[in-house]
C-alpha cells in the first residue's frame, strides 16, 4: 500500500511541511510517480513512527537521523539497535537527573510552603 503526502500528514497529525522537512534531512526518501508526486511506502510510515517516538523521548533530529540511516546501511538492524541502546541509555541518565532535580525542587517548595504556612498561623490573622 502507498500513501500521498497529504494522507501521511493526516495520519500523523502533522503538516505536509513537516514531512517535507524530514525529506530535506534525508530521513525520508519517498519514491516518485511518473508525474513527480511523492509516493510513501510502509517503510516510510515505519520511519515516521521512529522519528516521532524519538522526538517524544527527547532525541535530537541528528540522533534520530543516525538511527534511521543505520538501518538502511545494515539491514540486520544490529547497528541501529546498538546505537539506539547507546542513545537510550544516555537519555535515561538525563531523564533520571532531571527527575532528581525536580524532586529536590518539590521538596524545597514544600518546605517553604510549610514554613510560610507556619508563619501565617503564628500571626493569628487571616485574610479574606
Amino acid at each position: 500500500m502507498t500513501y500521498t503526502i497529504t494522507q501521511l500528514a493526516k495520519e500523523f497529525n502533522v503538516t505536509t511541511r513537516t514531512i517535507r522537512y524530514y525529506e530535506e534531512l534525508n530521513l525520508l526518501q519517498p519514491a516518485r510517480s511518473e508525474s513527480g508526486r511523492r509516493i510513501y511506502s510502509k517503510s516510510d510510515i515505519t520511519k515516521l513512527k521512529l522519528i516521532f517516538r524519538g522526538k517524544r523521548f527527547g532525541f535530537s533530529l541528528d540522533e534520530i537521523k543516525e538511527m534511521v540511516l543505520l538501518f538502511n546501511q545494515d539491514r540486520t538492524g544490529r547497528k541501529q539497535l546498538e546505537r539506539t541502546i547507546e542513545y537510550g541509555t544516555k537519555r535515561i541518565e538525563e531523564v533520571t537527573t532531571f527527575i532528581e532535580e525536580l524532586e529536590a525542587m518539590r521538596t524545597e517548595m514544600e518546605e517553604l510552603r510549610d514554613e510560610f504556612t507556619r508563619k501565617l498561623n503564628e500571626t493569628g490573622e487571616t485574610s479574606d
